[in-house]
């Protein structure tokens, strides 16, 4: 036998049937391979992905019980502070001077008013919800209408490539940055920048109320009785660890003897300090979140390594409201040669 005949060669033709479906966005028809479960329409540029499914919502309704329960706790503890902190804090501060005690309740009652005011616009509004469009019939929906849109099954209406939906929410979100069980709600579009407030506004809380809390724990702290004794010829390592060892002793024992006052004081101190770290490192992130021009779900997304965002301060300035650039306010300090009219 011939090696041409004893090499056999094979060739495997694979027949792909094409078959017809309609778009959701246009009601167009459209031919497709059998292997393609995702694709976009050339009319209205809508993408149908025949893989995903509605997922089980059983414990959507203990999500909704459970940020009912964050949002009432969280309101009961910022009165907590305000009003404990007032009780505490106020009858040493008037007693030091009238002019002292106003400005400190100037002070706590600003603080107070943006941090209730932006938890509320941040906690009890619409996060944002995108706009109506046209959808499902071709003389309606036009040319690139639909650009990017994928269809949602939980709201059963399009959704925008900008737009996320929420199964805690039940609605679809316009530039959703992450649900926050805190607030019991969504961080989107519409109350984004209430909740970056209600961030810078707790973190300067927290800052004050610890400052207050150590100066007012100061006048109202019963004195330490030290005991050093015995500490001749106690040197190195050893002395110190005594003296720090004696020096928490005693501290431990004025704090039994502490009032009511005092007892609250050194909790506000614990728990503010406990907050401003936690609050500093979120309200951080968020701002580098929006200098990089993404959301936190943007930033999770696989697209966003493709997608380059220009990353500058003028992100910052048209976040928080500002419509012109920043130097567009600062003085010129160019210098410009006088030109002389003939």
């Amino acid at each position: 036998m011939d090696s041409s005949s004893s090499t056999q060669e094979q060739y495997v033709t694979e027949v792909t049937e094409n078959y017809e479906t309609i778009c959701w966005g246009c009601g167009l028809r459209v031919l497709l391979p059998s292997c393609a479960s995702a694709f976009k329409c050339g009319w209205c540029g809508a993408i149908t992905d025949q893989n995903k499914k509605k997922r089980d919502q059983r414990c959507i309704r203990w999500r909704v019980v459970r940020d009912r329960c964050f949002v009432s706790v969280v309101l009961v503890f910022i009165f907590f502070v305000i009003f404990g902190g007032v009780w505490a804090v106020y009858p040493v501060v008037f007693s030091i001077s009238i002019l002292c005690g106003v400005f400190h309740s100037i002070v706590t009652a600003a603080l107070s008013i943006a941090t209730v005011s932006f938890f509320s616009f941040s906690a009890f509004r619409c996060a944002g919800a995108p706009a109506n469009v046209l959808w499902g019939s071709y003389p309606a929906v036009g040319k690139g209408d639909l650009e990017n849109y994928t269809f949602c099954h939980y709201c059963s209406k399009p959704k925008s490539p900008r737009a996320h939906h929420c199964r805690s929410c039940r609605k679809c979100i316009l530039d959703m940055d992450h649900h926050c069980p805190f607030i019991g709600n969504c961080v989107g579009a519409a109350n984004h920048r209430s909740f970056i407030g209600f961030l810078i506004s707790a973190v300067l809380s927290t800052i004050y109320v610890s400052i207050m809390s150590v100066y007012a724990g100061s006048h109202l702290w019963p004195p330490l009785k030290y005991s050093l004794r015995h500490i001749d010829g106690v040197s190195g390592t050893y002395l110190a660890w005594r003296i720090l060892n004696e020096i928490v002793v005693a501290f431990l024992r004025s704090a039994l003897l502490l009032s009511s006052r005092g007892l609250i004081l050194a909790y506000l101190f614990i728990a503010s300090v406990s907050l401003q770290i936690g609050l500093t490192v979120l309200l951080w992130q968020q701002l580098s979140y929006i200098y990089e021009g993404k959301t936190y779900l943007s930033h999770l997304s696989p697209q966003a390594d493709n997608e380059e965002e220009k990353k500058d301060c003028q992100n910052l300035v048209r976040f928080f409201g500002f419509q012109y650039s920043v130097t567009r306010f600062l003085p010129n300090f160019r210098v410009t040669r006088k030109r002389h009219v003939k």
